[in-house]
């Protein structure tokens, strides 16, 4: 398959160009002079035809030949166009939302990992901090010598 830099390539004169797409070469001046089309021009002036041209006015012939005037083929090509555009931003947008999920991911396992303490832990903690307080406060009491009576 063609990349796109060949399917831009203006290689094709009008003739060609009218066969490939199995319409006369008169059609292919019409479709020009109603902006469906706007093949390539040479420095002598002469019409030059890509693969996406051909691609092109093998579409307006097929939706010509379904029945659609020329005006109903503009309308289609262009909603076509904005359907593509649209697909493309969706894609976009999709890529954009998987990337944001995954950075959210990312903070919530950090999060995890480091704020959040298990309950259970807190408890057992708490044990721990309440004998090491009541075994200090015994060591602290004070008791007085024996007074003598002397």
């Amino acid at each position: 398959m063609a990349d796109g830099r060949q399917q831009d390539q203006a290689i094709y004169v009008i003739s060609v160009a009218a066969e490939l797409a199995g319409v006369h070469p008169q059609t292919l001046r019409i479709y020009e002079r109603k902006g469906l089309v706007q093949p390539h021009r040479t420095a002598g002036n002469t019409r030059r035809y890509s693969e996406r041209d051909i691609t092109l006015l093998r579409r307006i012939q097929e939706l010509t030949t379904d029945g659609v005037n020329l005006a109903g083929v503009m309308r289609i090509l262009e909603l076509e166009h904005e359907i593509d555009a649209l697909r493309v931003r969706h894609h976009d947008a999709i890529g954009e939302l998987e990337s944001a999920i995954e950075d959210l991911q990312q903070i919530v396992e950090q999060h995890d990992a480091t704020a959040l303490v298990p309950l259970r832990e807190v408890r057992r903690v708490r044990r721990v901090l309440k004998a090491d307080i009541i075994e200090q406060a015994g060591r602290r009491t004070f008791i007085a010598p024996p007074v003598s009576d002397g």
